[in-house]
């Protein structure tokens, strides 16, 4: 768990298990929604994920000048990701979306947008506590992709209503 005081490494490795946790919500989402177009929302999302995890990953790579590139690729496949990335605990997460059935996109995207503006008020959070002011970049690095995010939910929202 994050806590703001990580140095640059341990503030990528951290960010990336979160960013994971949220990708494997999101399929799981994705495959317990009734409606088609629920599904389609959160498969997008959990591709936001993805192309998350790849910027966390090129940035590690390159403070490391990719000397630990089979080493990063062999952690990403088999490390667990116990919290998403608004450090919502995954498990919590997975028992709401098996008891609650997102019925249509509209819930999806209510359901999404909690988590991404919950994952900028700790990526926020993160950035003031950082003692580090290359782990700091980062945080707030990361709080710029969740606004992207935000806006393109609202927008997806707003889409809707017509």
């Amino acid at each position: 768990m994050l806590t703001g005081k990580e140095d640059l490494l341990q503030a990528l490795v951290e960010a990336f298990i979160m960013e994971k946790g949220t990708r494997e919500f999101y399929t799981l989402a994705a495959a317990k929604s009734e409606s088609n177009r629920a599904q389609n929302a959160f498969r997008e999302l959990s591709k936001w994920e993805e192309q998350h995890m790849a910027y966390i990953q090129s940035l590690y790579q390159s403070v490391l000048d990719d000397r630990e590139l089979e080493e990063f690729a062999a952690f990403s496949g088999n490390v667990a990701a116990p919290a998403v990335e608004s450090s919502i605990p995954a498990k919590e997460l997975v028992r709401q979306i098996e008891t609650y059935t997102v019925k249509d996109e509209r819930d999806a995207l209510a359901l999404a947008m909690n988590i991404e503006a919950k994952s900028y008020n700790l990526y926020k959070q993160l950035a003031t506590r950082a003692g580090d002011r290359e782990a700091r970049v980062i945080f707030e690095e990361m709080m710029n992709q969740e606004t992207k995010h935000l806006n393109q939910l609202n927008a997806l929202k707003q889409a809707q209503g017509k």
